[in-house]
């Protein structure tokens, strides 16, 4: 008798294996995207003949729509394609991107003529020759909408087991891992890259990112069989236009008279900590109140349309979003001064940044004083400060969310006062020595001066940015940990714009017909110094306008529950006590009817 052959079980899917293919995708990412915007303000500038301020707020339109992206790009992958699906297509068009931008250097055609030295005139960028340019910009912006808000979920997608004993130190060893490689790779972008683009030229130095990038895509593709690949979802950002939509729908509802009433009138989300909706926003709690409960709830307890009824987890998360906005808002600031690299990337330009007699630091690779100040102060903070003082101290010590945000504030303001004064020495010093006419000439004074306003940007974003990230982590539901992660994101895409913004006001405003530009093309006839100050003087502004928003949120999370959980918890134990009293009541009740039947 024939046996049945037995089919050969599936292989495993996920693991460690495919952790070089995820990671090495996001690596060459940021390596070639991240390499190719420090030089960009130079490239536009000789070659395509743009001034600086059109040159940098074409910048700071591509990195606000790159900023921008990934909050699409997570709607997107949450909702419809799934983060595989999502990541494959982001590759695809940073490779796109990429080609194109390596094709304006390599095809003589797709740029402007030179400029004509004799007469002194530069021809201007044809439409076809802009839309090319800017093609290439928004499908590397696409790509990484992509490829960064799913490329961390996705490789944890593979690793957590949560039958495995091990798994939260597995998950540990990756974000570790995934973190360490983001770090190299921008070291490597703004070091190596900017290196070959100086001395090798925009052909080369262009072509590498796309190798790279082909490379990040194909690895990525090839191992697609091994991937665990989780189905789409749900994503909030649909919740949270259904919260608004069907809290206008039922604007003209009353609210319940008694919260005892108001527990069987809002609906339950199963498993939900929320029990009743908090009284802040309170108009957004018409959201989850319950009409008709036959038809408005299906017998397993769900909305029977979404669209007219939310749970009150849904309405809480859109209070929560919207409590921290004005907290957020104040890092915008930052993100502004951050944001400023066309102007310091000229300076450097323009001194001298030799370090031995045959070796000079590229101008675009001053950035990464900024990200070695960042790291290590993190790490000095997290692994040598705190345990410190927590052990002179005999107890836990560690700085609030608030206090180290406002201190980013403080010390962004402070770069931002250094940078105009270096500046002031640097031009002053330029028309010493008779350069005002020609910007282009190295002056004698070293570049290390920048070095102390890199610095601090490091310190104001290892304080800011890690403090804000850390700030919506504890103050959101964990239903909320994507938002969390993309909030810092968006304050660089607003900043992005708002920059732009500045300088395009700045540059009406200064320049006429007898006085140059505080943003002019030629950095020793302009005024970047003063440009400076009103970047210090609105930061100091900024300063207080966080001590308000600060003082009106009021305290943050406190013994591991933030103030949205603590409110609840206080509704919970109302009720509880509503419900004790009610028994008491009936109890009494009940001893004076037997006390009344035993006299007569």
């Amino acid at each position: 008798m024939n046996r049945p052959e037995e089919e050969a079980p599936e292989p495993a899917k996920g693991g460690l294996i495919t952790m070089p293919f995820i990671i090495a995708n996001e690596a060459f990412e940021k390596v070639a995207s991240y390499g190719l915007l420090p030089n960009m303000i130079l490239y536009l500038m000789r070659d395509y003949h743009f001034g600086v301020a059109k040159g940098t707020n074409l910048i700071f339109f591509w990195s606000a729509a790159t900023n921008f992206m990934p909050l699409l790009g997570a709607f997107i992958a949450d909702s419809y394609l799934g983060r595989f699906l999502t990541i494959a297509l982001g590759s695809i068009c940073s490779l796109s991107g990429m080609t194109l931008l390596w094709l304006t250097a390599m095809i003589p055609q797709a740029r402007p003529p030179p400029c004509d030295q004799s007469a002194r005139t530069c021809e201007s960028s044809s439409t076809p020759q802009m839309i090319l340019l800017i093609s290439a910009f928004a499908l590397i912006s696409i790509g990484a909408g992509g490829i960064r808000p799913c490329s961390l979920a996705f490789g944890a997608d593979q690793v957590d087991r949560r039958e495995n004993p091990n798994n939260k130190r597995v998950l540990e060893s990756y974000f570790n891992l995934y973190y360490a490689s983001a770090f190299l790779s921008v070291l490597v972008a703004l070091t190596g890259i900017v290196y070959t683009q100086d001395h090798l030229g925009w052909k080369v130095g262009f072509g590498i990112p796309a190798i790279l990038m082909f490379f990040s895509a194909f690895l990525f593709v090839l191992a697609s069989p091994f991937y665990v690949k989780q189905k789409a979802n749900k994503s909030l950002f649909t919740g949270f236009a259904q919260v608004i939509v069907v809290a206008y729908k039922n604007r003209k509802l009353l609210f319940p008279s008694q919260e005892l009433d108001g527990f069987h009138c809002y609906h339950q989300k199963k498993g939900s900590e929320s029990v009743l909706p908090t009284d802040k926003l309170r108009f957004l709690n018409k959201a989850c109140m319950v009409k008709d409960p036959e038809n408005d709830i299906t017998p397993d307890g769900l909305a029977s349309n979404p669209w007219s009824l939310c749970t009150v987890q849904q309405v809480e998360e859109l209070k929560a979003l919207i409590k921290v906005m004005p907290l957020w808002s104040t890092g915008i600031m930052l993100s502004i001064n951050v944001s400023q690299t066309s102007f310091p990337l000229l300076q450097a330009s323009s001194m001298d940044r030799h370090i031995t007699s045959s070796f000079q630091i590229p101008a675009g690779s001053f950035g990464t004083f900024t990200i070695i100040t960042l790291t290590i102060w993190v790490i000095l903070y997290d692994r040598g400060l705190l345990p410190l003082a927590s052990k002179v101290r005999g107890k836990p010590v560690r700085l609030g969310v608030k206090l180290r945000m406002g201190m980013g504030l403080l010390i962004s303001c402070m770069a931002m006062v250094v940078s105009a004064i270096v500046e002031h020495v640097r031009r002053k010093r330029a028309l010493q020595e008779g350069l005002r006419e020609n910007p282009h000439a190295v002056v004698g004074m070293s570049a290390m001066w920048l070095v102390p306003q890199y610095c601090l940007n490091g310190f104001a974003e290892a304080f800011t940015a890690v403090g804000q990230t850390e700030f919506y982590y504890s103050e959101f539901p964990r239903s909320m940990s994507s938002i969390a992660a993309s909030m810092f994101g968006l304050g660089m895409a607003v900043a992005n714009l708002l920059a732009s913004a500045i300088v395009s006001a700045v540059d009406g405003l200064t320049s006429g017909t007898t006085r140059k530009s505080w943003v002019s093309s030629n950095i020793n006839e302009g005024r970047y110094d003063n440009y400076y100050w009103l970047l210090s003087i609105m930061s100091l502004v900024n300063i207080f306008y966080f001590l308000f928003c600060s003082w009106i949120y009021g305290p943050c999370a406190s013994s591991g529950k933030n103030v949205q959980e603590q409110e609840i918890g206080s509704r919970k134990e109302l009720e509880v006590r509503k419900v004790e009293k009610k028994l008491k009541d009936e109890l009494d009740e009940r001893e004076e009817g037997k006390e009344d039947s035993d006299l007569k």
